[in-house]
């Protein structure tokens, strides 16, 4: 089993997250966006991170892989099994991806990618519109989801992975969640973070 892509990817951490909690070992082989390898190509012909490969079967797009391996490895379950709570976790997923990941991205890609390609100078009006404009209604929002330990009844899952894995990249941001402004959100995503699957899922 191969996963290509950086974990500075959320989409690449999700990967590695399901995996580890699975009990599942897997060759991590750290790679951008549109990197050239025919190796990562022939798993992402579009060049998006992740690319994966299990044997002969090769898929890209972190939502596929995690429901090929949810189909294949199915224990421990982190998809959940009714009807309700499985449409629940496809929708946090969905959610963490299209809004969550796509707002938290603009401040991580000008502040830290930027950086690291020697790719020019940060956007900070991005940067500011998404931390006072586009991430503070996403967090409200969650807030209010929030009643327990998890976000889908008394177990782990697909949900609380997508979800709080943006958050790594927040805080490697210089930009971590505001407690004071959102505890029960910053009480729910701690504990998820520091999973050793989560804290071992890096390049």
């Amino acid at each position: 089993m191969i996963v290509y892509g950086s974990s500075l990817s959320p989409f690449v951490r999700k990967v590695l997250v399901v995996i580890a909690e699975k009990g599942l070992t897997a060759t991590h082989k750290p790679v951008f966006p549109q990197d050239g390898s025919p190796e990562f190509r022939a798993c992402s012909p579009l060049g998006k991170i992740p690319g994966f490969q299990d044997g002969d079967f090769k898929i890209a797009d972190s939502t596929a892989i995690v429901h090929y391996l949810e189909r294949k490895y199915p224990v421990p379950a982190l998809f959940p099994a009714g009807a309700e709570d499985f449409a629940r976790a496809v929708w946090w997923d969905e959610f963490a991806d299209t809004s969550l990941v796509a707002s938290a991205g603009k401040v991580f890609f000008n502040l830290v990618v930027k950086k690291l390609m020697g790719a020019g100078d940060p956007d900070m009006a991005a940067v500011d519109a998404a931390l006072t404009k586009e991430l503070p209604p996403l967090f409200t929002y969650l807030e209010s989801q929030i009643h327990g330990p998890y976000l889908i009844g008394d177990g782990f899952s697909i949900a609380d992975i997508s979800v709080a894995s943006p958050f790594v990249n927040l805080k490697v941001a210089g930009h971590p969640l505001d407690a004071a402004k959102w505890p029960k959100l910053d009480a729910y995503v701690q504990p998820i973070l520091a999973r050793p699957s989560f804290v071992n899922a890096k390049d």
